[in-house]
């Protein structure tokens, strides 16, 4: 089991490059064929008649060329990286239409998308602040996303899946597979599983997702936690602790239109990420 399509969000963020790297050296890794996607991120309403706005006016068309420009330079660097790593199959899009629902819909035909967290800096991309928590809402299928800030370099060595054994969490796991298998260490969190309903863990809580794992050749290791502060800033505290380099978490909360809530520790882990994580909803 592998990775055969990964695609990445390119844009003209600062952190760009150290993204698409992550992303050309897992499809490298991995024998995949990478899609780098830049988006202009322009309302679709623009296109409709009597939509209130007017495609031929000079200014609004400036706009759209200028972040055509944008994009296209982007694109370029992304192809540059991908050639430079090594990457023997990749492809590179540029679509006009609003970013999220533009990435989200051609991530539907990839096993793994690799995007940034969002950031409220002034040098962060033009994209909504929320860009990350829409995609990983938005799609069904493992989500990389990668700090704003520092060197992450090939995450994946050693990884902390956090397991509360609901649905998300299983399938975070389940979509994490590739990148686990070939992990030197796998560690399983349980935090305060006695707190969880239904006696969703069994009598040994961890053991029976640490077996799953070890029937795929997974090295991994069980650490139930038991805490008295949040869930997610454990999580993050045990990460530094343990040296992990790749948080597998599944994602909670919903995502409408205009409407975003997420879950305390998805959006604990979220803002406050130090290390890459993979999420799944």
């Amino acid at each position: 089991m592998s990775y055969k399509t990964i695609l990445v969000h390119v844009d003209d963020s600062p952190q760009a490059a150290e993204r698409v790297g992550v992303a050309a050296g897992l499809a490298q890794a991995h024998g995949a064929h990478l899609i780098g996607l830049a988006l202009t991120d322009a309302s679709p309403l623009i296109y409709y008649v009597g939509g209130g706005f007017d495609i031929s006016d000079p200014s609004l068309a400036s706009q759209l060329e200028a972040s055509r420009q944008a994009a296209e330079k982007a694109l370029q660097q992304f192809e540059s990286l991908a050639r430079g790593i090594g990457v023997a199959s990749f492809e590179r899009r540029l679509e006009d239409g609003e970013a999220w629902p533009g990435f989200t819909l051609q991530a539907r035909y990839c096993d793994l998308v690799v995007i940034c967290q969002s950031s409220n800096q002034a040098d962060a991309p033009r994209y909504a602040a929320d860009f990350s928590e829409h995609v990983v809402l938005n799609w069904c299928r493992p989500t990389l996303i990668i700090p704003a800030a520092g060197h992450v370099g090939h995450p994946g060595q050693r990884v902390l899946i956090a397991w509360n054994a609901g649905m998300a969490a299983a399938r975070a796991v389940a979509g994490a597979l590739p990148l686990l298998r070939r992990a030197r260490q796998v560690d399983v969190a349980v935090f305060n599983p006695e707190r969880e309903p239904y006696d969703a863990h069994g009598a040994e809580p961890g053991a029976d997702v640490a077996l799953y794992l070890a029937r795929h050749g997974v090295r991994v290791g069980v650490k139930p936690q038991t805490i008295d502060t949040s869930v997610g800033d454990a999580l993050l505290s045990a990460a530094a602790d343990w040296s992990s380099d790749l948080v597998v978490m599944g994602a909670y909360g919903h995502s409408r239109f205009r409407e975003l809530i997420l879950g305390g520790t998805t959006r604990t882990v979220l803002q406050s990420m130090a290390v890459p994580v993979l999420m799944m909803h």
